[in-house]
């Protein structure tokens, strides 16, 4: 996993993850990414699946009016939440508080990784500041 910072968009899988998005109308990827890890069930959730979800709860606290810090390197999606601003989707943010829960759980291969990082309470922090900020 080619990674440059703890932030949720900061990885090569995020990434191209993100291309998907930027080329959809709707919120199908961020759903489909959401489900993929929910149906892993209590299998050991592989990385990829994880950091795809990871992107898609940064998006929806986006489109909530949040999210990690806006720069240079988001604005093409900052122009794409801003042309896909709708009404807060509870059901779909239950499904991503629920994704960052599996996330951070023991069974996922990200959460081992970044536990083997000194920015690991760093991106534990930010996971759990997202999932708060599509609860309220």
């Amino acid at each position: 996993m080619g990674t440059w910072s703890y932030e949720p968009l900061s990885n090569d899988t995020a990434a191209d993850w993100l291309e998907t998005l930027l080329a959809a109308d709707d919120l199908g990827p961020i759903e489909s990414a959401l489900d993929a890890v929910l149906a892993a069930g209590h299998e050991y959730l592989d990385a990829d699946l994880a950091s795809e979800a990871v992107a898609a709860v940064e998006v929806l606290a986006r489109l909530a009016g949040g999210g990690t810090p806006h720069d240079d390197d988001t604005s093409e999606l900052d122009r794409w939440v801003a042309a896909h601003v709708r009404l807060p989707d509870t059901p779909l943010h239950d499904k991503a508080a629920l994704a960052i829960d599996r996330v951070l759980g023991d069974a996922s291969e990200l959460r081992d990784l970044w536990d083997e990082t000194e920015d690991a309470d760093a991106w534990r922090t930010t996971l759990v500041a997202l999932a708060a900020a599509l609860r309220r």
